[in-house]
């Protein structure tokens, strides 16, 4: 017969590969979209991968940033988070060309967005700040998957 430490030990177990400690994601489709896009000529290619690590450090300082927020304290990442939003959109502007940026109605959603992460995170709400980031990463997905719809459509 088995005793209760040891079925207790195996539970614990069992639960870890069912239920593996999870990070949370803000960008996930953009990362997810970054990743799969890494096809085509060489230069894009390495735009894409700009978007994709800019992407992923963006990603990393929201969740630290999302820990901070939830638990009422300043960190580097709140205070590094907007620099790189910054970062990612200059990324995404080069990986979808400017002047397609420029008149991109991406753009204004991914501004507008960005302006509510910011807000969220200087007046400390977390549910905005979550709301917001679904957007921005709605936004900046879409504008990536936008060049590869143009790229993979045929030219009348």
């Amino acid at each position: 017969m088995r005793s209760r430490q040891s079925y207790r030990t195996e539970q614990v177990e069992q639960d870890k590969n069912v239920h593996p400690k999870q990070e949370p994601s803000f960008l996930p489709l953009t990362v997810g979209v970054a990743q799969s896009a890494a096809t085509g000529s060489a230069l894009l290619r390495e735009r894409v991968g700009d978007v994709r690590r800019c992407a992923e450090a963006a990603d990393s300082a929201a969740a630290g940033c999302w820990a901070a927020l939830l638990g009422g304290c300043q960190s580097a990442e709140r205070r590094d988070l907007p620099s790189r939003l910054r970062a990612l959109v200059e990324a995404t502007s080069g990986y979808v060309g400017a002047g397609c940026w420029a008149a991109s109605p991406h753009r204004r959603r991914v501004a507008e967005a960005q302006l509510r992460i910011n807000d969220a995170v200087r007046e400390g709400d977390g549910a905005e700040f979550a709301e917001a980031f679904v957007g921005y990463d709605q936004a900046i997905a879409t504008a990536v998957v936008s060049v590869q719809s143009n790229v993979e459509s045929p030219t009348p």
